[in-house]
């Protein structure tokens, strides 16, 4: 995990929108914020600041936006990383 408690956290995050399901699916702010014990506000930064990188794009159902990580971007980060970026 990341040395900052909010990197950590949104590590987590993308660790759990990769399982099954929520892989397919995304998952709401207010799931995310169900999950990891957080205020909506706090999921929702986190969330938005995932999409900002790219790590995440966003779909909606109902009216409310579905976050799901992104996972060719997310393959091309760990590549740059690999590098040694």
């Amino acid at each position: 995990m990341s040395g900052t408690p909010d990197g950590g956290t949104r590590l987590q995050i993308l660790a759990w929108l990769r399982e099954p399901g929520r892989a397919e699916h995304g998952a709401t702010a207010e799931a995310v914020a169900g999950r990891f014990g957080m205020a909506h506000p706090v999921a929702l930064t986190h969330l938005r600041l995932l999409t900002a990188v790219g790590l995440l794009r966003t779909g909606g159902a109902a009216g409310r936006p579905y976050y799901r990580r992104d996972e060719v971007r997310i393959a091309e980060v760990a590549r740059m990383f690999a590098k040694g970026w």
